[in-house]
């Protein structure tokens, strides 16, 4: 079985696919100071709450826009799974070209989103991923990756909103009844919704002029289904865009060999 770890700025998720199907998703906190016992013990009892056995875990793909967290993640892999995983970065195998000036500095998750998307969906496409940041991706339709756009996420402006103001309180994000708030609280929720309407209907509007044909619209993310009832240019919804992306990233490249015996060297921080 697969361990997929996807390490975000906000949360960590962790999936186990059994070759079939994904047998059991978890989340918890981003925090670069956790150490691979506390993830370890977390995990484990997960597993058990759901009938999965750690030793059928033969093989782990990490994914990570966190490099300080990539440490310990890495410790968990070897010391409580005994497998080296594979981390997800431009040098490895994806099957398709990677069309920017730096691909180094693309975010992992953002070339997961790319190489699941053209797999599942095929064709020219955008992928919104709606996180701590909310990233538009461009993929023409041989699968390469052309870039996109990345704009704040819809956490960061409100806590922002909150933060800034001294009057504007913290809220939660919803769809409001109406566009005119006829308070503070529903005019910031209003403000929140619609204008991330806007910014997605009018960036892919700009992207699809620029691109010159057509383009599927995938979102993803934990607010992906709340922004696809407000508008029409979302195609698809998909929550395991990213974690597919790891599993079929897994499957292009070989499985790092792990050395228990030179356990002490492997467990220095990685120095990117």
């Amino acid at each position: 079985m697969l361990l997929a770890v996807d390490a975000g700025n906000t949360n960590v998720v962790f999936a186990v696919h059994d070759g079939q199907e994904w047998r059991g998703r978890w989340r918890i906190a981003t925090r670069a100071d956790r150490t691979s016992d506390e993830y370890g013990v977390w995990l484990l009892a997960l597993f058990q709450h759901v009938g999965l056995s750690p030793a059928a875990i033969t093989r782990c793909a990490i994914g990570t826009v966190v490099p300080a967290a990539l440490y310990n993640l890495r410790r968990l892999a070897r010391e409580w799974f005994d497998c080296e995983p594979l981390v997800a970065r431009s040098g490895l195998d994806w099957g398709y070209q990677i069309k920017v000036d730096r691909p180094m500095e693309v975010g992992a998750d953002r070339l997961l989103n790319a190489l699941a998307a053209h797999q599942r969906y095929r064709g020219p496409l955008v992928v919104i991923d709606f996180g701590t940041a909310t990233t538009f991706d461009v993929v023409d339709g041989d699968g390469a990756y052309l870039g996109g756009v990345i704009a704040p996420g819809v956490s960061l402006s409100i806590e922002a909103l909150h933060k800034a103001a001294a009057r504007l309180p913290r809220i939660g994000i919803g769809r409001p009844q109406a566009v005119i708030g006829r308070d503070t609280v529903p005019a910031m929720q209003s403000g929140i919704f619609w204008g991330y309407v806007g910014l997605i209907e009018g960036l892919v509007a700009r992207i699809r002029a620029e691109h010159g044909s057509p383009l599927k619209v995938i979102a993803t993310g934990g607010l992906a289904p709340l922004f696809t009832e407000g508008t029409m240019v979302i195609d698809h919804t998909d929550p395991d865009i990213t974690l597919d992306g790891l599993r079929l990233l897994a499957d292009r490249n070989p499985t790092p060999i792990f050395h228990r015996t030179t356990l002490p060297d492997t467990l220095k921080p990685d120095p990117d």
